[in-house]
């Protein structure tokens, strides 16, 4: 009797623990529903995830514009260049020489220009010369016209023999062919003074088309010789070079890339079912495999795709067949990181990302 009053009180207090336990998990997991629903209204809907999110940028080949053996290459891969810094040298041998000949032929070509104004004083005075000859020859013919006017107003008193009448009659009849001979000479003298006055009227030298087509020809060499050097389109990193001293290369072909790692983007790829509220210009939170969630970039999505990954690849899907399965497609989001955040921390093009688009101020 005595040993079973014993044992009866700590049985009750055991089962006062168990329910008290009790009472706390069940008041814990109602709490733990309470905040999870609370944090479901209030922030599971205000971003969309992807960890379909890798690292791009606006790659820029380096090819030359011009053909040639290379005489020099002054960069390494995985080197960073600036903008404008010399990458690769040709041989400029054949270059400088075209450039010479170029100014061998400006300089022919302006001298034949100020000849042609020497020429026009040259053929000014020839003008003068036969308008000259035509005065003379006029003068001439009125002489010659006189005289055999008054023989042939004597020729019937028979104080003129008939040979003096012939010869001012010839005397005449030259007198107009020296004319008509002045005249066409005359003539010929204006016509070649107009051609030449062509040739230079309406433009100074410089602007003469001759010399400007020389001009023309020499910036061209003086071109194909700047191009010799061949020079980073932009800030970046080197990334596939495959030029070597000596190598003989025509215009186009790549040598190297430059990747401009500080002016990266993100293309993440989002389900269709995360879209309705994606906006341009929202606000983007990333992390980055290479630096972990201790390093968060941040960005602002700048544009949506055209069209899915599978609607531009190779062999597209062909869903008439019959055959359909519904799958669930991703769209490629732009987004465009801060330039500063890069310069800390540097990315590199095809890295993984994970990002979260704020879409709480879309409507």
């Amino acid at each position: 009797m005595s040993d079973t009053a014993t044992a009866a009180p700590p049985v009750r207090s055991s089962i006062a623990r168990r329910r008290q336990l009790l009472t706390w998990l069940v008041v814990a997991v109602a709490v733990g529903a309470v905040l999870w629903i609370a944090y479901a209204l209030l922030f599971a809907g205000r971003t969309v995830k992807t960890d379909n999110a890798y690292v791009g940028a606006e790659v820029a080949q380096v090819t030359p514009l011009i053909p040639g053996p290379v005489a020099k290459v002054l960069v390494r891969e995985t080197e960073t260049v600036k903008a404008g810094q010399p990458l690769v040298v040709l041989d400029d041998a054949d270059a400088r020489i075209a450039v010479a000949q170029a100014e061998a032929a400006l300089g022919q070509a302006e001298r034949k220009v100020k000849g042609y104004a020497a020429n026009d004083t040259a053929l000014g005075g020839q003008v003068g010369a036969r308008q000259a000859d035509l005065m003379r020859a006029q003068a001439n013919l009125t002489m010659a016209r006189t005289d055999l006017a008054r023989r042939q107003n004597l020729a019937g008193s028979g104080a003129v023999s008939g040979e003096e009448l012939t010869t001012a009659k010839n005397a005449f009849a030259a007198a107009e062919a020296q004319v008509a001979q002045a005249e066409a000479n005359l003539r010929a003298a204006q016509g070649a003074r107009e051609a030449n006055q062509v040739l230079i009227a309406g433009a100074p030298l410089e602007q003469n088309p001759e010399v400007a087509a020389a001009r023309a020809r020499l910036d061209a060499a003086r071109l194909a010789l700047a191009r010799t050097v061949i020079r980073a389109p932009l800030d970046g990193v080197v990334s596939k070079k495959s030029v070597q001293v000596g190598q003989e290369v025509q215009a186009g072909t790549p040598l190297m890339a430059v990747v401009p790692v500080y002016a990266a983007y993100v293309d993440a790829n989002f389900k269709e079912v995360q879209l309705e509220k994606v906006r341009v210009g929202q606000p983007v939170t990333l992390t980055s495999d290479l630096y972990g969630r201790g390093v968060k970039f941040h960005g602002r999505v700048t544009g949506l795709s055209g069209g899915t990954g599978s609607a531009f690849s190779l062999i597209p899907a062909q869903n008439a067949s019959g055959n359909w399965i519904k799958v669930v497609q991703r769209l490629p989001v732009r987004i465009t990181l801060d330039p500063k955040e890069l310069a800390e921390h540097p990315l590199r093009v095809g890295l993984s990302m994970k990002a979260a688009i704020d879409v709480s101020g879309a409507r």
